[in-house]
């Protein structure tokens, strides 16, 4: 692809990338669309959604991908007897990864409330019945990927690639019959100039979690259990390949707690898996290579 936007947005370097350069009016939507779902979805500013279910209990009206985003992590926390919630926000804001990122914990990890317990969902309608810190970064970054290609083939930009921090979505492809697939690299934790295998991307999306992305002390990353509210040890890295980079980005997540067997049966998925001895473990569709 000819042309390259790169901008940064909610705490990532973006990339978006297309046969031509992308008109102002184009570029206006695509930012308007992340600022809007950072003012919903954000842990980190005192106006967003997120923050007033924090303060108070009540009922709350979702946005459109909202519901999407909830029946996601419905279907992963069953997959992962509970590992994977959107309410281990606040366990992550006390050991330290939170709105000041001060980055020292306050307290020893908590274990997030189960949702039955203190949440009612009826379609976009949320009743938060006492106060929760909601994270949706397990699978948030992921459908704001999706949307921003929305966006951009609403304007009809329709064949494009957009990277936010290691979350790529390709549309428009080779099976869309237009230019080849990409290959992206799959970076070796803790070192940036390596790669531990490729894939290639064709009407597809891959992305990644890994505990060195956002690492803090000792132990401290963001890739929690919420059973325990404390950061995952045995699995280091992970990529799922799925059709939309939200659901590859879940997948990335639930990937560090449940045997990819568990989540083959509800999904398409590819993946590759490190451990923290040093095993990987791969699916044998994986459209790409993993190196020895």
């Amino acid at each position: 692809m000819r042309s390259a936007e790169q901008f940064d947005a909610i705490g990532t370097r973006w990339t978006v990338r297309t046969p031509d350069p992308l008109d102002g009016v184009t570029l206006d939507r695509v930012h308007a669309r992340i600022a809007g779902y950072d003012a919903v979805w954000s842990r980190f500013r005192a106006d967003s959604l997120v923050a007033r279910m924090a303060r108070r209990p009540g009922v709350y009206g979702l946005p459109a991908e909202g519901v999407a985003l909830l029946d996601l992590y419905d279907v992963l926390g069953e997959r992962t007897d509970g590992a994977v919630s959107p309410l281990v926000g606040r366990s992550l804001e006390r050991l330290g990864y939170d709105a000041a990122h001060t980055l020292v914990p306050s307290g020893p990890p908590v274990a997030a409330p189960r949702a039955a317990d203190v949440l009612d969902r009826d379609g976009d309608r949320l009743v938060v019945r006492e106060p929760v810190l909601l994270d949706v970064g397990a699978a948030g970054k992921g459908q704001l990927v999706d949307l921003v290609a929305d966006v951009l083939a609403v304007c009809g930009v329709d064949d494009v690639l957009v990277d936010a921090g290691g979350d790529v979505l390709r549309r428009g492809g080779a099976g869309g019959g237009r230019s080849e697939p990409v290959r992206v690299g799959l970076q070796q934790p803790g070192d940036a100039t390596r790669a531990v295998g490729v894939v290639e991307l064709d009407d597809a999306a891959v992305c990644g979690s890994g505990v060195d992305r956002r690492a803090w002390g000792d132990g401290l990353h963001h890739v929690l259990d919420a059973r325990t509210g404390a950061p995952t040890r045995d699995v280091v890295a992970t990529w799922a390949v799925a059709g939309s980079a939200m659901v590859a980005d879940g997948l990335a997540t639930a990937l560090f707690f449940a045997e990819p067997e568990r989540l083959e049966v509800l999904f398409d998925l590819e993946y590759v898996v490190l451990h923290a001895d040093g095993s990987a473990r791969w699916s044998l569709g994986l459209p790409g290579e993993v190196f020895a």
